[in-house]
C-alpha cells in the first residue's frame, strides 16, 4: 500500500488531526500516514506548498499527499487530484499546485465524489479522506474525478537573473530563525561559473563572501550561507535560533519576502 503524507494548518492543540488520521484507519487499518506538518500558518498555501516541495521527492512514486491547508470547496477553490512525478496530490486548488510544481501536473482531475455529512466545515474529513483511501487502495482518478484541463495558477515571486547578479528572496524562516531562499544551486553555479560572489542582505556588514558545507564550519555567532538538503540556499548563524542569542531572522532583521542579492565578479575586481 502507498505511503499517505498529510500536511495542514490545524495544530496539535485540537481533535482535528486525530480525527482525519482516525476516519483513514478506519477504512484502511493498514494505512502508513507520515506528518509532514501541521503547524502550516492559517490558510497559508504559500508556506504549505514549500513544505511540500522540500519533501515530496523524498518518498516513493505512488505517495499520496493530502493537504489540509485552506480546504473549503468554492467555484474558485475546486477540490482536486493533481498527478505529478508520479505522486498524487489532493487539495482545494487555488493555486496550491502552480506553487509546489515548477510546470503544469501531468494530469488534474476535479473531485466528483459526494460529502459523507451534511456538515460542510470540514471537507478533509467528509470528502478528501474518502479520495485519499480510495488513491491508496490503488484506484485510479478517472473512477471518482474528471478531468480537468489545468490547475489555477498562482503568483508568486520568483528569483531574477539579472547579467553577474541574482536576486532571490527569504521564502521560509525555520524553527532555528535561519533563512530559507528561492535561489537554487543549480542557478547559483549557472550564472556564478565558479566565481567570487557576494551574497547582500539588508547592510553591507551582513554580506556572505563564502558557501559553506554545513554549519559547523563556522563559530557559534558567525553568519554563514550553504545549500541546503533540498538545494537552495539557506542563510543563518552558527549555533543561533531565537532562544539561544538570536537566529539570523532575528538579527539581521528579515522576515519571508525580502531581497536577498547575490553579485558575481572577478577577484581582482572586488
Amino acid at each position: 500500500m502507498a505511503i499517505l503524507t498529510f500536511i495542514s494548518d490545524f495544530g496539535t492543540a485540537d481533535p482535528y488531526v486525530a480525527m482525519v488520521k482516525g476516519a483513514v484507519y478506519s477504512q484502511l487499518p493498514e494505512a502508513k500516514i507520515v506528518d509532514i506538518s501541521h503547524e502550516v500558518s492559517p490558510f497559508n498555501v504559500t508556506e504549505a506548498a514549500f513544505h511540500l516541495r522540500q519533501s515530496y521527492s523524498i518518498f516513493t512514486r505512488g505517495t499520496v499527499h493530502l493537504i489540509g491547508v485552506n480546504a473549503d470547496h468554492s467555484d474558485d477553490t475546486p477540490h482536486r487530484i493533481a498527478v505529478y512525478d508520479g505522486h498524487y496530490f489532493i487539495a482545494a486548488d487555488g493555486g496550491i499546485f502552480s506553487l509546489i510544481f515548477d510546470k503544469q501536473p501531468d494530469a488534474v482531475y476535479d473531485i466528483n465524489v459526494p460529502y459523507d455529512s451534511d456538515i460542510l466545515t470540514f471537507p478533509v474529513l467528509h470528502r478528501l479522506v474518502k479520495v485519499a483511501c480510495h488513491l491508496l487502495r490503488g484506484g485510479t482518478p478517472e473512477v471518482i474525478a474528471r478531468q480537468a484541463e489545468a490547475v489555477t495558477e498562482a503568483t508568486r515571486l520568483r528569483p531574477i537573473i539579472d547579467g553577474d547578479s541574482i536576486r532571490g528572496h527569504v521564502v521560509y524562516v525555520d524553527r532555528f530563525d535561519n533563512l530559507v531562499t528561492d535561489i537554487s544551486s543549480s542557478m547559483f553555479r549557472e550564472v556564478g561559473k565558479s566565481r567570487a560572489f557576494t551574497i547582500h542582505h539588508r547592510t553591507a556588514r551582513h554580506k556572505i563572501e563564502k558557501i559553506s558545507g554545513h554549519y559547523n564550519e563556522v563559530p557559534n555567532g558567525e553568519k554563514v550561507a550553504l545549500f541546503n538538503s533540498a538545494g537552495v540556499l539557506e542563510i543563518g548563524i552558527g549555533g543561533g535560533a531565537p532562544e539561544s542569542g538570536g537566529g539570523a531572522a532575528q538579527l539581521f532583521g528579515l522576515k519571508k519576502g525580502d531581497l536577498i542579492l547575490v553579485v558575481f565578479h572577478d577577484r581582482s575586481n572586488r
